[in-house]
């Protein structure tokens, strides 16, 4: 698997075009827009593969919100196909280790599937445990599942569907809640 498709983190969502040059207004979650390395891609999902974005123009406005061009998006009509998306960055780039300390409980309601897609539960908690951050996973049986939520674990999100796909462990779901 390429290394760093699993490591995309939501970091933004396009909320407006912006003029009719094909500028767009971003609000940043989670990290602040000086977290972002302005030369480095940004990834916006189309029929579920990353396609990589470059900053033309990037500036603030106010706390967590930019005004930006991105490569490519040259008009109102293409700013306009992209307004709602949300942006993803490669982890990597971010220092996981800042983001990971960010509360992941949006992932809460979210439904775990594993790496073949098979529904394993529902994300019924995030506990926020120091270097080892985890799903507490309802399996709908009546036991829950605590499963480390390890970057190297995680194959992907689809914000979409809420769903998270992961290398699940052996043994984590047989039957028994496994505490």
């Amino acid at each position: 698997m390429h290394s760093s498709a699993h490591r995309m983190l939501q970091i933004a969502k396009v909320l407006k075009s912006n003029g009719t040059e094909g500028e767009v207004v971003i609000s940043f979650r989670g990290i602040s827009p000086e977290d972002i390395d302005p030369e480095g891609p940004v990834f916006i999902y189309f029929d579920g593969l990353p396609v990589p974005f470059y900053f033309d123009s990037f500036v603030r406005k106010g706390n967590n919100r930019v005004i930006a061009r991105l490569t490519g998006i040259e008009s109102l009509e293409d700013a306009d196909e992209i307004v709602g998306a949300d942006i993803y960055a490669d982890g990597e780039s971010l220092g996981m280790e800042e983001y990971e300390e960010d509360d992941l409980s949006f992932l809460t309601g979210w439904t775990l599937m594993d790496k073949e897609g098979n529904i394993k539960g529902v994300v019924s908690g995030y506990l926020d445990i120091p270097e080892n951050p985890c799903l507490e996973i309802s399996t709908g049986n009546g036991d829950d599942v605590i499963v480390p939520l390890h970057e190297d674990l995680v194959n992907g999100f689809d914000e979409n569907a809420r769903t998270i796909r992961m290398d699940i462990p052996d043994g984590l779901f047989s039957g028994k809640s496994g505490l």
